[in-house]
């Protein structure tokens, strides 16, 4: 009977050992996973083949942590350059390669997690050069004392300031900008839907969108998409605007200039002003 007990009580020792021994930890940062080998085979065919599509899961979700997006180089309101942060994302190679050399091991292992630096498109040199020599300007008004209209205008335009056009690239206003919100900030104020004054969330920003489709509307930029609303609007000359909607009409131009441009978006004091920007070297491809 006591040689009976001292078996089973070995054979729990042993299992409780190879649990332990199948484990990866990772901890690092945000990150906090236990991982047991037995949960990732693919127990259909046999138990020495990985199961890709929960190994994919894992990825994703190490990745989702793992991620954080780089900051591109601007200028401030001095014209100082505020320099850029690169960001990371998950090295997939690298874990695989690891989690490959877990999954066939009998031991267990501790790690941390393996990262790619993400370099941002705008550092200070490409800054320091973009910011050079001044290809286009426009300047519009606002009532300041309209307080919800000059917020969203305001807010479109901290949107699309320092944003940075590489030459063969599209500039989408709708997507620079996102989808107007209450949760984004932007408020109730007047809009034109179908010829008709009406209110709506973000109703100002197309005062936005037509100062600069005057400020790039210059050889080099070929405007791709853009509409004139349903009546007169008082900021510019009649067919001069340029109307925006996020489930309607975008305004989109292209960069056909051999150097990135840079657009600096300030509204203050009733004045919306764009100026666009780019190298001393620039030409027209």
């Amino acid at each position: 009977m006591k040689r009976v007990l001292i078996l089973w009580i070995f054979i729990f020792i042993l299992q409780s050992n190879n649990v332990s021994a199948n484990s990866l930890v990772i901890s690092d940062g945000n990150v906090n996973e236990t991982i047991i080998r037995e949960d990732f085979a693919y127990s259909y065919i046999d138990t020495i083949f990985v199961d890709l599509e929960k190994l994919s899961i894992l990825l994703d979700r190490l990745e989702e942590q793992v991620y954080k997006p780089p900051i591109n180089a601007t200028l401030d309101d001095y014209w100082s350059i505020v320099p850029e942060k690169h960001g990371y994302t998950l090295d997939r190679e690298g874990f695989i390669r690891f989690f490959y050399e877990f999954f066939y091991s009998d031991v267990s292992y501790e790690m941390k997690i393996p990262k790619k630096k993400i370099y941002p498109k705008v550092d200070s040199e490409l800054l320091s050069d973009i910011r050079s020599k001044e290809i286009g300007s426009y300047l519009t008004y606002y009532r300041m004392s309209n307080k919800e209209r000059a917020h969203n205008i305001q807010l479109a335009a901290e949107a699309i300031n320092n944003y940075v056009v590489f030459p063969g690239e599209e500039f989408s206003f709708n997507k620079v900008v996102g989808k107007r919100t209450a949760n984004k900030g932007y408020q109730r104020a007047p809009v034109i839907v179908r010829g008709e004054l009406s209110e709506d969330i973000g109703g100002g920003i197309c005062q936005v969108s037509s100062t600069l489709f005057n400020a790039v509307n210059l050889e080099g930029i070929k405007i791709v998409e853009r509409y004139s609303h349903s009546r007169k609007v008082p900021y510019v000359p009649p067919g001069k605007d340029a109307t925006v909607s996020w489930w309607g009409p975008d305004f989109r131009f292209k960069n056909e200039f051999s150097h990135p441009i840079l657009i600096r978006a300030k509204a203050i004091d009733g004045k919306m002003i764009i100026r666009i920007y780019t190298s001393d070297e620039v030409r027209v491809k």
